[in-house]
């Protein structure tokens, strides 16, 4: 089953690393992600720009309303995510765990099972 990892953390700790600190933490995540690429399980894995950089399109009363930045106002900011093919969620659960032993900003990890649309389109 095709599972995604979504990455939530404190923009505000993240954003304020050195580059130094940053670059230590993204060789570690990568460490966790190396073993699954090699398996052929890990599929698209993104890190999103801070949310100053977002735009929302909303509906309001039937018409389409853009506006800047994110929608919610919350502790924690969607950062990036993951997709990945496990045996089941137990397997899906230890890697969510090993990415947060080695990311220092604490956070959560939202583990969603993923249902695709229309896989034909997706590339190989």
């Amino acid at each position: 089953m095709l599972y995604a990892i979504l990455c939530y953390a404190s923009e505000d700790v993240v954003c304020s690393w050195s580059k130094e600190q940053d670059d230590a933490v993204m060789e570690k995540l990568l460490g966790v992600q190396e073993k699954y690429a090699q398996a052929g399980r890990l599929g698209p894995v993104a890190r999103l720009l801070p949310t100053t950089a977002a735009t929302t399109l909303k509906k309001v009363k039937g018409e389409a309303v853009v506006i800047d930045g994110p929608f919610a106002e919350t502790k924690e900011q969607f950062l990036g995510f993951y997709t990945l093919e496990c045996a089941d969620l137990d397997e899906a659960v230890d890697f969510a765990r090993e990415l947060s032993e080695v990311n220092p900003s604490g956070g959560s990890y939202e583990i969603r099972p993923v249902s695709l649309f229309n896989p034909a389109r997706i590339p190989a």
